[in-house]
C-alpha cells in the first residue's frame, strides 16, 4: 500500500490513504523522499509539475505519446520551462500504438 497526496489549494480532511496537501510542496517532496521507500510518483497538474521542475524535484520523466491527433495540440508542460536536460533510459511500446519513452534528468 503507498500513500496518496492530492495537491490542493483548498484544506480538506484526510481520507483513509488519502491525503489531501496544501502546504508548501517542496517541502512536501523533500520529506518524501527521505522516506524509507521515498519513491514518488506525480501524474497531471501542469502547474505542479512545472514548480518541481523549477525546484529540479524531479528525477526521471516518463512521457506517453498516445496515437492522436489533437490538430492545435496541447503544450507538454505548462508556461515557459526551463531547460532540462535529460538521459534516455528506456522505451516501450504497446499494441494499441502507445508508447512510453523514459528519461532521468541529467545532474
Amino acid at each position: 500500500m503507498f500513500d496518496c497526496y492530492v495537491i490542493t489549494r483548498q484544506s480538506l480532511k484526510s481520507k483513509k490513504g488519502l491525503t489531501f496537501y496544501n502546504g508548501d510542496l517542496e517541502e512536501l517532496i523533500l520529506r518524501i523522499k527521505g522516506e524509507k521507500g521515498g519513491d514518488i510518483y506525480c501524474d497531471g497538474g501542469g502547474q505542479i509539475v512545472k514548480l518541481l521542475m523549477e525546484n529540479n524535484l524531479i528525477d526521471d520523466y516518463i512521457i506517453s505519446i498516445i496515437p492522436i491527433i489533437l490538430g492545435s495540440g496541447k503544450r507538454l508542460f505548462f508556461g515557459d520551462s526551463l531547460r532540462t536536460y535529460l538521459k534516455f533510459k528506456s522505451v516501450k511500446s504497446y499494441e494499441k500504438g502507445l508508447i512510453k519513452i523514459h528519461y532521468e534528468r541529467k545532474q
